[in-house]
């Protein structure tokens, strides 16, 4: 072996070492590294995601602000009215233009009346609002589905049959059962159908459910003529009618507009959802159909 061999091999020793050496180093150095970048990857993901919570909670904020405020117009809107009446009677009293002291206890009779039917929509007003907040406990339990289609038909038929229109309501399965109070479920229901014989010039309703394994919700649908339950109320509060809205015999009730909010507020105490979907067609006619969807735990 001559010198030049011998001086490869050296080269080749030193090489190895320096690497094994810088090998060692890096070796001994990653560890400290990782767990840094571990650590700042899993810091700006949870600041990521309280990020998302923020944004989510903030929409959820200014979304239940815009329902009270709406909420808070329509309740002025709706007590308004016999307001105005009460203070219509109370005016012409005052202004002395009553012809004689019959007139005017006559007058004082009506301003009366209208005072009591204003203290009765508040009084349904506060109730749904008392049962939101909890003063109002519900009695949640598993109902029959069919019970409550029964006794919403024996309230409600009478009063279809007097206006001509068809009540059609499809059996039920008596196994299913409900999670909810039997009697807000109940006033609901004959709610819904009420309000839609009030404002139906013709025409008949429907009102089936059916039940969805998957999501152990069942659905209870109300198919009725798409211009008997309006989808929104326009309300104008820049306008003031002092005049007179009501005739002495008509009855004070709340608008079609404000039982379905008060409604949607009852079933979402009770874990169900209210909502009003695409109008469709009738399978027996070719009328348009709004249906009315409530979504409700099954037990």
């Amino acid at each position: 072996m001559n010198w030049s061999n011998w001086a490869y091999l050296g080269v080749g020793i030193i090489l190895g070492i320096g690497f094994r050496w810088l090998f060692a180093k890096s070796a001994n150095t990653s560890p400290n590294i990782s767990p840094v970048i571990s650590e700042s990857q899993e810091t700006v993901s949870q600041l990521r995601q309280e990020i998302k919570q923020t944004q989510l909670a903030y929409q959820m904020a200014q979304e239940m602000s815009q329902f009270k405020a709406g909420f808070l117009a329509r309740t002025t809107h709706e007590l308004r009215s016999p307001l105005n009446s009460v203070i219509s009677l109370h005016q012409l009293i005052l202004s002395d233009l009553c012809e004689n002291p019959a007139e005017e206890r006559e007058f004082i009779a009506q301003a009366h009346e209208k005072a009591l039917k204003l203290l009765h929509l508040m009084d349904e007003i506060l109730s749904v609002s008392r049962t939101e907040y909890g003063t109002n406990k519900l009695d949640i339990q598993p109902r029959c589905l069919d019970t409550v289609f029964q006794e919403v038909k024996d309230l409600t038929y009478m009063l279809a049959a007097n206006r001509n229109f068809l009540l059609q309501m499809s059996p039920i399965d008596p196994e299913v059962h409900v999670l909810a109070d039997h009697r807000w479920l109940r006033q609901i229901l004959v709610n819904l159908v009420d309000t839609a014989i009030t404002q139906m010039q013709e025409g008949s309703i429907w009102v089936s459910a059916t039940v969805s394994d998957n999501t152990n919700m069942a659905h209870i649908y109300l198919d009725i003529p798409a211009h008997a339950l309006p989808e929104s109320e326009p309300i104008d509060l820049m306008k003031h009618n002092n005049e007179t809205s009501q005739t002495k015999d008509e009855k004070v009730n709340l608008s079609p507009g404000m039982k379905l909010l008060l409604n949607q507020i009852l079933l979402e105490v009770m874990g169900a959802k209210l909502e009003i979907l695409p109008h469709l067609t009738s399978s027996e006619s070719t009328d348009s159909l709004t249906r009315v969807q409530i979504t409700i735990p099954v037990a």
